[in-house]
């Protein structure tokens, strides 16, 4: 199936904008019930883009959005974290909730297709500090050095699989009860909501020692 603007919109509607306070609430079942997913369909997605580690002893994937404030200012905390740990596979899960600028944004880094461009894209979008709309994507893309154009039509060739990917991280999204974004698996216990460095260490740690 063939996935528009309108049908993630849609998708994301009464999800909620943005997830407050946090705090870990639940844990991943390993084999998911009916209608709800398991530990491998949310963190082993075989079409889902990898950063940090892929061979790493921990995953962690945030449900984002390019357009959410706390998803971009808790980016930087998380990436460095990611860095100097050095043994976390990191996912990046595009849930587009806050209007068709992000669909548009996730389409386009999906599509930059190569990992160390899907990356770079990805950290141009993150790095601004507001809201977005369609001209402004194009805009910091362009001006981080990618072409707009052609990462569109990458994604376009290939808009059945990441149309499918991006309807799975919604379907996922829904089933979990999340409420918004940021929202982050560790391991397999779920943080409704912005984690701060020092955070974020501790769900890490946790998260390693079974805790």
């Amino acid at each position: 199936m063939t996935l528009d603007r309108r049908t993630f919109l849609a998708a994301g509607a009464g999800a909620g904008v943005v997830a407050l306070g946090g705090g870990a609430w639940t844990l991943l079942r390993q084999s998911g019930r009916a209608g709800e997913p398991s530990v491998d369909d949310v963190l082993h997605d075989p079409d889902q883009p990898v950063l940090g580690n892929p061979e790493g002893d921990l995953t962690i994937a945030e449900f984002f959005d390019y357009q959410c404030p706390f998803c971009k200012r808790g980016h930087p905390d998380l990436m460095d974290e990611v860095e100097a740990d050095g043994n976390i596979r990191l996912l990046m899960k595009d849930w587009p909730i806050f209007g068709s600028a992000s669909v548009l944004a996730a389409q386009m880094v999906l599509g930059a297709a190569d990992p160390a461009r899907y990356a770079a894209a990805q950290a141009a979008l993150m790095a601004t500090p507001a809201r977005l709309t369609e001209e402004d994507v194009r805009t910091i893309l362009a001006a981080a050095g990618h072409d707009p154009d052609r990462m569109l039509e990458s994604y376009q060739q290939d808009r059945q699989r990441w149309d499918g990917l991006m309807g799975r991280n919604a379907r996922q999204a829904a089933a979990l009860g999340l409420q918004g974004t940021p929202a982050f698996i560790i391991g397999r216990t779920i943080h409704a909501g912005a984690l701060d460095r020092g955070r974020l260490r501790a769900a890490i740690a946790a998260a390693r020692t079974g805790a």
